[in-house]
């Protein structure tokens, strides 16, 4: 027989299986179609010798991210360079070099002790209408690991341990900090994705941090501790979270400090803008969105919500007064509304549990306007005061900005600093070099000129 004719036969074969199938997707009744649906789904597994594992993106309705998919992803991208011929690219901010990972709907085969393993990324997406500014995804991801049924103890007792090990590993060696930011609402964004992000790069660290180096060290043996404190936190009984409150006048590095916080655990950032939140849900899903090992920040907390302590000097009458007002109209009300208990819920509730090894951070001007409830111990653990600059935080500047240890000029401004409030944002746009040459003792008298002012 010809090779012609033998593809004629398949292709008019085929043709005749997708006849009936329309067929059958068309004309049989649902019922009867489910069962034979049932039935042929059964026959081919009892001849079907291979053994399927998916792993989702996604896990409960889309409401937290699937460690064990990241875990993977890492793992996978080892061999994708390797053997997959469809990769994605993107620039690894560690090397400056193409980091290559495996493409949507791409297959690579892994190899061990002896067993044959295929690995697939799969990508589905659903046939919906969504007209939105804002990005919205409603893809699901997956990867399917496939294997022969011999091989099962194999996988289920050492393969898996050893891929959740590995990818781990890679994970933590090629890890980007990352800096989120909560997307607005919009009623009809219900799909959209919560953050957005782009890669946290930084350079603050407490070396370079104008504070008490005393003060300094206190702070960094406080994070390093409970870094290491998972097994303490559940042997007490609290979810494995700290609160931070820093507060004091705008220019004393409280922003800074939270980038130096990140750098020194490698921490992911969650800058959280409040006035963007709909109200105490969506607050709740930003939180279970958020990922274990990060930083979760509100910054001038006194200025993003009616969540200062005015509310305890309100008359407790009139309050019960219109206690069932206020709760009918929040009810009826589609406005966007964020309220004390929600944010307190959101911090140390029942909620926050979902996850672990987060510092919630709060920054503020004014701490006496915060409402006591907030900012009290077991919510907001350490209380930080980024106060006026002192002399040891101008030598850590001088270093910084001249790369000087010590000046004969070093004397005048100790002693300015005993009698001048400035801020160390201040001390730094003065010892800011103007010229290319970088004249240190220019600098410093330009300082001591701004402190003779502020004096």
């Amino acid at each position: 027989m010809k090779t012609g004719e033998i593809w004629a036969g398949l292709g008019s074969s085929l043709a005749s299986i997708m006849f009936l199938y329309t067929i059958f997707q068309q004309y049989l009744p649902y019922n009867l179609r489910n069962f034979l649906e049932k039935y042929i789904h059964k026959v081919t597994n009892y001849f079907n010798p291979y053994i399927e594992i998916t792993v989702c993106e996604f896990t409960g309705e889309r409401l937290k991210s699937n460690e064990a998919y990241t875990v993977i992803q890492a793992y996978l991208s080892t061999n994708s360079s390797k053997r997959a011929k469809r990769l994605k690219a993107d620039i690894d901010k560690n090397t400056d070099c193409l980091a290559l990972s495996m493409d949507d709907r791409e297959e690579v085969t892994d190899d061990y002790k002896g067993a044959m393993l295929w690995w697939k990324s799969t990508k589905s997406t659903a046939k919906t209408q969504q007209f939105s500014f804002y990005p919205t995804s409603d893809e699901k991801r997956s990867y399917k690991l496939s294997f022969h049924k011999r091989y099962r103890q194999l996988v289920i007792d050492s393969y898996l341990n050893h891929v959740l090990k590995e990818g781990r590993a890679i994970g933590v060696s090629k890890r980007q900090r990352k800096l989120f930011m909560n997307n607005p609402s919009r009623n009809e964004d219900y799909r959209r994705i919560m953050w957005s992000h782009a890669v946290f790069d930084h350079p603050s660290s407490f070396q370079t941090l104008a504070m008490d180096p005393q003060k300094k060290k206190e702070i960094m043996d406080d994070l390093e501790t409970f870094s290491k404190s998972k097994d303490y936190y559940a042997k007490i009984g609290k979810a494995w979270k700290r609160g931070y409150l820093l507060h004091g006048p705008p220019g004393t590095g409280k922003s800074t400090m939270i980038a130096a916080m990140a750098n020194h655990l490698n921490y992911d950032v969650y800058d959280l803008e409040l006035t963007s939140v709909k109200n105490n849900t969506e607050l709740r899903k930003l939180l279970i969105e958020t990922s274990n090992k990060a930083i979760i920040v509100i910054e001038d907390i006194d200025c993003s919500l009616d969540l200062t302590s005015q509310r305890t000097k309100k008359n407790e009458k009139e309050e019960e007064k219109n206690v069932v007002k206020k709760a009918k109209e929040e009810i009826n009300s589609n406005e966007n509304k964020v309220t004390l208990s929600g944010l307190l819920n959101f911090i140390d509730g029942l909620w926050s549990s979902c996850g672990g090894e987060r510092l919630i951070v709060f920054t503020t001007n004014y701490v006496e306007k915060l409402d006591p409830a907030l900012i009290r111990r077991g919510r907001m653990d350490k209380h930080i005061e980024m106060s006026y600059c002192g002399f040891e935080g101008f030598k850590v500047l001088a270093k910084n900005y001249l790369d000087i240890d010590f000046h004969i000029l070093f004397e005048t401004i100790e002693h300015l600093l005993l009698k001048t409030q400035i801020t160390p944002a201040d001390i730094a746009e003065n010892l800011m070099p103007k010229t290319s040459n970088r004249d240190a003792e220019t600098s410093l008298k330009n300082l001591i000129q701004a402190l003779e002012i502020a004096k």
